[in-house]
């Protein structure tokens, strides 16, 4: 069963929360992280993108970031940005996007259920990216990034949190730039902590990590580091777990830096081995249904369509992610893992088609593909298969933003 516990968070002064959130720090690139924390010295990229403090020609990911992240939390801490709750609590993390509102529990949740596969995992992790969070979580001794968890909606849980919501007010309640609201209470009585303690300890088997496979992984590794010197809240890591009937999954598309050697009409040919493909007469092409994709190329857009025999009917297999890998990125394309291979990237859905032109017009890229979102449903079938996806298959949106709730690892 599911192992969750209210903790002291590190949290914004209620007239300062809009100024600290910032968006995640893995949707950002140092310069668009500089760019947006511009003339708000309380942004927490200062601290989660510290390196826009720093000489710009500092590599991201030597020591002296991790370290000004220690110094800007500190400084954060003693101007009284940031202050640590009294006592240990649940939070409660409302998000309403273009209508839509999704509800999540901010808690902390345990590396040994990590360790054991009770948080289960869909996708490997990057090396690199897993080794940054490491760095800055075990330097500045503060989890700030949350792992995104989903578990199978429960009434009693749905009517608990519910109710809090009706009846209490909340701490922070504002509009970001981007359109998104954030709301958030505090649970803070005795009795209702225990109760959403013993709801998810009885009722709620196993979690489902939707969004964070480093932070989650990057926390354990930090605990085993610190071996016997890790404190009881490095045994845990912060998280945010929302029902699985309000998430929202995006698509998350591809860009490809060449074509390993083809010329684009030999490219397009060896896809229709597996493909039908079509030119689209007019505007960028998504996906509405399962095996078709957009393709952009020399300033065209294609629709690829997958051929009976290109994929199998298992969790795995079924997947778009899959037949693009198999008979695209490996086959044609020759990238083998794109969890190391320096010639892909990702691009998640929020940021649109017109992204994935801008960066093959540019020339910085050769190629890129839209994909149809994965399914809730489709998630939870191969994390409780024990397979993972190809890296990079989901993008939720809404996101939770960083620095209105932080779990501090060094008690």
């Amino acid at each position: 069963m599911a192992s969750i516990r209210p903790f002291k968070a590190l949290r914004p002064q209620p007239q300062l929360a809009k100024q600290v959130a910032s968006r995640p720090y893995d949707v950002l690139n140092s310069a668009e992280a500089k760019t947006e924390a511009q003339g708000n010295p309380n942004s927490f990229l200062h601290i989660t993108k510290s390196e826009i403090d720093l000489p710009e020609t500092t590599d991201v990911h030597d020591v002296s970031v991790y370290e000004q992240a220690k110094k800007n939390l500190a400084a954060f801490i003693q101007r009284d940005i940031l202050f640590r709750e009294a006592k240990e609590c649940y939070y409660i993390y409302q998000l309403i996007m273009n209508g839509r509102a999704q509800t999540g529990l901010v808690c902390v949740s345990s590396v040994d259920d990590y360790e054991k596969g009770l948080i289960k995992k869909h996708e490997f992790t990057r090396p690199e990216k897993e080794q940054d969070r490491i760095n800055h979580i075990k330097i500045s001794g503060a989890q700030t990034g949350n792992v995104f968890l989903a578990y199978r909606n429960h009434t009693a849980v749905d009517t608990l949190i519910g109710k809090w919501k009706e009846t209490k007010s909340p701490v922070y309640d504002f509009l970001a730039e981007d359109g998104i609201q954030h709301t958030i209470w505090i649970v803070n009585t005795d009795k209702t902590i225990s109760e959403i303690t013993h709801l998810f300890e009885t009722e709620i088997p196993c979690t489902y990590i939707a969004d964070g496979h480093h932070r989650a992984a990057s926390a354990a590794k930090v605990r085993t580091a610190l071996g016997a010197a890790a404190t009881e809240s490095a045994d845990y890591f912060l998280t945010t777990l929302f029902p699985s009937n309000q998430l929202y999954i995006m698509d998350y598309n591809r860009v490809v830096k060449d074509l390993n050697g083809h010329t684009p009409k030999n490219f397009i040919k060896e896809l229709g081995k597996h493909f039908a493909v079509e030119l689209v007469s007019s505007g960028a092409f998504s996906p509405g249904s399962l095996h078709s994709f957009g393709m952009y190329l020399d300033k065209n857009w294609y629709r690829l369509t997958a051929k009976e025999g290109s994929y199998t009917k298992d969790p795995i297999g079924v997947l778009d992610v899959t037949i693009l890998s198999n008979h695209i990125l490996d086959k044609i394309l020759g990238i083998k893992d794109q969890r190391t291979d320096k010639r892909i990237d990702f691009v998640g859905g929020i940021r649109g088609l017109g992204e994935l032109e801008k960066r093959v017009d540019s020339g910085e890229m050769a190629v890129a593909f839209s994909l149809y979102p994965v399914t809730i449903d489709q998630l939870f079938d191969i994390a409780d298969s024990g397979n993972v996806m190809p890296p990079k298959s989901t993008w939720f949106e809404p996101k939770l933003r960083d620095g209105l709730l932080t779990h501090l690892i060094y008690d």
